[in-house]
């Protein structure tokens, strides 16, 4: 049994893409955000880097948990941007804008989350 959904329509792979683009995304935000902190920096990107890696993993398992975990970083995000640049429009619009699109696509997803849950945990019951 594999641990990563297997999709069955166009919704289920476009799901399955986006988080594996979320891994993509979090790895290097990971990785770089930790260099940022060896040097004094903030912890704000190894903290995001390890949740949205974590969220994108738990949506390629077909877990709703993932893109919750996904909107969570992204209001971290906006609370973060806020602290650090205002209300300064331009400061704000880097920030936020990439990690806002992902969030509307993610959030798009989770229905699709949610039947591949129930249909896992609905499997594992007829098993058992």
């Amino acid at each position: 049994m594999s641990a990563f959904m297997k999709p069955h329509s166009a919704a289920g792979w476009a799901t399955l893409l986006l988080a594996v683009i979320i891994i993509l995304l979090g790895l290097p935000l990971l990785y770089m955000g930790a260099e940022l902190a060896f040097l004094g920096g903030s912890l704000y990107y190894v903290v995001c880097g390890l949740v949205v890696t974590a969220a994108g993993v738990l949506m390629a398992m077909g877990r709703p948990l993932g893109g919750l975990l996904y909107l969570g970083a992204c209001a971290f995000t906006w609370l973060w941007a806020f602290w650090e640049v205002g209300l300064d429009g331009w400061g704000l619009l880097p920030r936020v804008f990439g990690p806002t699109i992902l969030a509307i696509g993610v959030a798009l997803c989770l229905p699709v989350l949610r039947r591949a849950e129930h249909a896992r945990t609905t499997n594992v019951r007829e098993v058992a």
